[in-house]
């Protein structure tokens, strides 16, 4: 090619280019189009997007439990998926947010249930995340649109209220028990381990809801706040002139003066909860000393294949002869440590027996196996002496695994054993708590497994006299998951609630020990150990409120509902829609600007 035409072409190219780029800056609409509200409210309005946005934001609490234990993020993890149900154009959309909202975060933090339910964890999250269809249904109702500083107040005590209530109903056992508790999340932070012995995990999990309102509808207010009133876009699009009023460029339009009036129902929420959080704190009575008790807990690891019960059986022997001359008051065995029925085997009950003299101190061991006069399988606590198993000091497990220990309604959903690791046989349940003494007459209360998890049943131990409590676990099925770390926090919760100590021995780890305020005794044994450890374990007397008063989180949460039924009840009366509600108020849109040549302004036309 021609040297000098090809030069000529460059050269023309450019100018070209140069046009090209003084034509895009003097129209705009030939630019990239840059991402807006518009194209976010697009992507809400996908009812594909939407539900995933929707699964996402529920999932996100699961971070804030063990094992990420990212605890300081429960305070706003709640925010997404209440901005998005608030944002719903119709009541039954916000009620599908909180449904898929619901379901994303049971499976989050059941997660590890899948390799043993597979497809069957899905349909049991989707049917549980239902109870959480109310609440998106609340959080529209009272957030939605542009609520007055009389809504945001009430959703502040509202949507707590209602969070609890979809705690209580999902703790029934046979709808897989209270896993997941939004205030169990705290188990490591002590002013909330101290409000725990108030009012419960439950007054922990109303004030997150309640921080997370507040947080929530202070992004809302502040959202409608930093929004660029026309008037003042239009200024900047154009030259002022004389003729310009000076209002409509620096009076703050209608809409930031009242999206700044409703952030203060929000801000004194969280002053309000802070307050109260923090006399809650300083008022709530301390444990009382009342001496020191020596356990030791032995973990004998992970056994499987054919004959791992004796193999486990031998190794637990093993490990508990190397305790022999520490002093001991009380030897735990984790969950299942025992495959055989104890009056079947004289035998191995002898063994045990021997042991207890070895060690000088009583070994409570769990006995999973069918019962000599078949009646069934039962999974017992069995205290063992020097003389033998301790008559009257047997405790038969009372709540069981759904699936895992028993399947409901077995004639319709027994194809559960066909997908996955469901029981092929139900276990069978107990009748009552039982408060056993150990050494020189120490009280310990024992629970089997996820009865952990139930506020109630450490409780009534408490009530009863137990001067320690005892959860005997094994989480062989999920070592490599959440499931250990996550089990066993909430024998610190127990202990806070209850101001009595708390052991959690498993047959894998991890194994643990918390002091009456929920602080950790010792070091625990990890899912890799196969070892024994002991622990100085300090005891306490006194009753905590929360022993004393019971769940009264829940019962206000109750009345507040209740309160909120009759206030719709009655303004539906009195409205112009007879028995209907009234709709959120929709968000005042801003005025029309006007130019300084005084017509109106259209930007982006």
């Amino acid at each position: 090619m021609d040297p000098l035409s090809d030069g000529r072409t460059r050269r023309n190219r450019g100018r070209r280019n140069r046009g090209r780029r003084d034509r895009t800056r003097r129209d705009p609409s030939r630019q990239w189009p840059r991402p807006s509200a518009a194209s976010a409210a697009g992507l809400l309005a996908s009812p594909r997007w939407r539900g995933a946005l929707a699964v996402l934001a529920g999932a996100l609490p699961a971070l804030a439990f063990p094992a990420p234990s990212l605890w300081w993020f429960a305070y706003v993890a709640l925010v997404p998926w209440i901005l998005l149900a608030r944002s719903a154009d119709t009541g039954r959309r916000a009620a599908l947010d909180g449904w898929l909202g619901g379901l994303g975060f049971m499976v989050a933090v059941h997660h590890w249930l899948l390799p043993s339910l597979h497809v069957f964890t899905l349909v049991i999250a989707a049917l549980l995340g239902l109870l959480w269809a109310p609440w998106g249904w609340l959080v529209r109702r009272l957030m939605g649109g542009a609520p007055t500083p009389g809504r945001t107040a009430a959703a502040l005590v509202v949507l707590p209220s209602g969070w609890l209530m979809v705690e209580l109903v999902r703790s029934w056992e046979g709808l897989g028990g209270p896993w997941g508790l939004l205030g169990s999340s705290q188990w490591q932070v002590e002013p909330a381990l101290r409000l725990m012995s108030v009012g419960g995990v439950w007054l922990v999990s109303a004030l997150i809801v309640t921080l997370n309102t507040a947080v929530a509808a202070l992004v809302a207010a502040r959202a409608r706040q930093a929004r660029v009133p026309l008037p003042a876009r239009a200024a900047r699009t154009s030259r002022p002139s004389p003729t310009s009023h000076p209002s409509l460029t620096s009076r703050p339009s209608r809409t930031s003066r009242t999206a700044a009036a409703r952030a203060v129902p929000a801000t004194a929420g969280l002053v309000a909860v802070a307050a109260a959080a923090t006399s809650a704190w300083a008022w709530a009575p301390s444990p009382e000393p009342a001496g020191r008790m020596r356990v030791a807990v032995v973990q004998p690891g992970v056994m499987d294949g054919a004959g791992s019960a004796d193999r486990r059986l031998a190794r637990e022997e093993e490990l508990t002869r190397g305790l022999a001359g520490q002093d001991l008051d009380l030897v735990v065995w984790g969950e299942s440590s025992v495959g055989y029925d104890l009056a079947e085997r004289p035998d191995v009950a002898r063994r045990i027996a021997a042991l207890s003299r070895e060690v000088g101190a009583d070994v409570l061991v769990n006995v999973d196996a069918r019962r000599s006069d078949k009646t069934g399988i039962f999974k017992s606590s069995v205290l063992v002496g020097p003389e033998g198993p301790t008559a009257g000091d047997r405790y038969d497990k009372m709540r069981l695994v759904p699936f895992g220990e028993y399947v409901p309604a077995r004639s319709l959903l027994g194809w559960a054993t066909s997908v996955g690791k469901a029981a092929g046989e139900d276990r069978r349940r107990g009748e009552r708590p039982v408060v056993m003494k150990v050494g020189g007459g120490l009280k310990v209360g024992p629970l089997v497994c996820f009865e952990s998890a139930f506020p109630d049943m450490s409780r009534h131990l408490t009530r009863e006299g137990a001067q320690l409590l005892l959860a005997q676990s094994s989480t062989s099925t999920f070592q490599s998951s959440w499931a250990p770390e996550q089990h066993a926090s909430l024998a610190a919760v127990r202990a806070a609630e209850t101001g009595r100590p708390m052991v959690h021995a498993t047959l894998t780890g991890v194994s643990a020990v918390y002091g009456p305020r929920g602080e950790r005794v010792g070091a625990p044994l990890s899912t890799s150990a196969s070892s024994t450890a002991t622990y100085d374990i300090p005891l306490a007397k006194g009753v905590t409120p929360y022993v004393r008063l019971g769940d009264w989180p829940v019962h206000a949460a109750l009345g507040v509902l209740a309160l909120l039924c009759a206030a719709e009840g009655v303004r539906s009366l009195r409205g112009p829609a007879r028995g209907r509600l009234r709709q959120p108020a929709p968000e005042p849109r801003e005025p029309h600007a006007r130019t300084a040549h005084g017509s109106p302004a259209h930007p982006g036309r």
